[in-house]
């Protein structure tokens, strides 16, 4: 029989007792969930392989144990002492009002619910969820052509690797975004992202990045790149080297360059005349030509034609002789220069207008002023004569003229 407990010491379990605190304790690790009004944690979200940090913090302590539990129900930290033999699980802060515990190197098999439990009557519970991001694995970009024609549709395709969740793809044509086609597979718990873009490439896409870009929450500013290339047919300009300010006179030179450009670089340039045949005198070597003496037969249309393995293109020049005095630009040579000489020839009928009302105003001055001294000089030499025919004598002459008569009325006039 067992003797009374001293003072100072517990009394010891009976034997029958023992199974039963264990059961209590076993109990405990499947505790009801209830609802946790005394307890606080947060949800987790951490990319594979990082670490997450997991906190069961107290609002109102009262000295009350904490326990941490795993998914399974296991109790990863009990106040804190770690009966889960996981050594990716690491003590960061334990007191009275919180457990803090962080968990390295974290797997997708680490995800899941986690359980705050608090020993009060009645005890309380409360999970936090963690969440494993998986970035995608491999980035890849399928060309259809490596090298493409100008005027073709191509097709290109861009591949996200196992990741979770699912990535979202966005295609980039330089700083001009595109759309593309998505397609999802998932494996596992993973998933696999096709994206289809389907483009027509011209001549200014040659040498531009398409870019495949991923927009995932596990990694930030992952890319990749293709630069396109694309064959296109020549560009072909013919440029007046002389005379130098556009105006082709009879009897000047003339000299041409053509410049093409393409993909590839053309290898097959000529000149030709397109409405009549080349003139012999025409000089042509290589891109250039020349003509030494111009004369209105050359007058036409000269074009410089470039080839290469896409295609072929010209360009036309115009050509207009003027006369010796030409002083206005053809606009066929030099659009600007035209504007020019249309402006002079403005002027120079305006100008002309009126130095023509200048001049016939003159004119009708003169004829104005000639009439009136004209018929002022008869009118005295009629007076002056009448009565002047029979006289013998000058003297005679002015006594006998019908003014000198009048005038002889009102007073006479002896001269001695």
């Amino acid at each position: 029989m067992a003797g009374p407990a001293q003072p100072g010491r517990p009394a010891a379990a009976p034997p029958g007792l023992l199974p039963l605190l264990l059961l209590l304790l076993s109990a405990a690790a499947i505790i009801p969930r209830g609802d946790g009004q005394n307890l606080v944690t947060e949800d987790v979200t951490v990319v594979e392989g990082d670490v997450a940090t997991i906190s069961c913090r107290v609002k109102n302590s009262d000295d009350s144990v904490i326990q941490l539990l795993n998914p399974n129900r296991q109790t990863i930290y009990f106040r804190d002492f770690r009966p889960l033999k996981d050594s990716r699980f690491q003590l960061v802060n334990f007191s009275n009002s919180e457990l803090r515990v962080s968990l390295t190197n974290v797997s997708i098999s680490d995800e899941g619910r986690y359980f705050c439990q608090l020993y009060t009557d009645p005890p309380q519970e409360i999970y936090t969820t963690i969440t494993v991001l998986v970035p995608p694995r491999n980035l890849v970009i399928d060309i259809q052509k490596e090298i493409a024609v100008e005027g073709e549709e191509i097709e290109l395709n861009c591949t996200a690797m196992a990741s979770r969740p699912a990535t979202t793809i966005r295609w980039f044509k330089g700083n001009k975004e595109l759309t593309g086609k998505s397609e999802v597979e998932q494996w596992s718990d993973m998933y696999t992202v096709t994206s289809q873009l389907l483009l027509k490439v011209g001549r200014e896409d040659d040498g531009v990045p398409v870019i495949c870009l991923v927009d995932h929450p596990a990694v930030k500013d992952l890319q990749t790149q293709r630069y396109l290339e694309v064959m296109y047919k020549p560009q072909v300009r013919v440029s007046q080297n002389y005379p130098v300010q556009g105006l082709t006179r009879e009897g000047e030179p003339l000299e041409l360059t053509c410049a093409a450009f393409g993909k590839p670089q053309p290898t097959d340039m000529r000149w030709l005349r397109v409405d009549d045949e080349m003139p012999q005198h025409v000089v042509v070597s290589g891109s250039n030509l020349l003509i030494s003496n111009l004369n209105k037969t050359d007058n036409g249309t000269y074009r410089c034609e470039a080839s290469n393995a896409v295609g072929k293109s010209h360009a036309d020049y115009m050509l207009f002789v003027y006369d010796t005095t030409a002083t206005t630009e053809p606009a066929v040579h030099d659009s600007r220069a035209g504007e020019e000489g249309a402006i002079r020839s403005v002027d120079h009928a305006v100008v002309g207008g009126v130095v023509a009302v200048v001049v016939f105003a003159m004119l009708c001055l003169l004829i104005i002023l000639g009439r009136y001294f004209a018929r002022h000089k008869g009118t005295y030499f009629t007076h002056e004569a009448k009565g002047a025919d029979d006289a013998a004598d000058a003297d005679t002459a002015i006594i006998n003229a019908e003014g000198g008569q009048n005038n002889s009325e009102e007073k006479k006039e002896y001269f001695i």
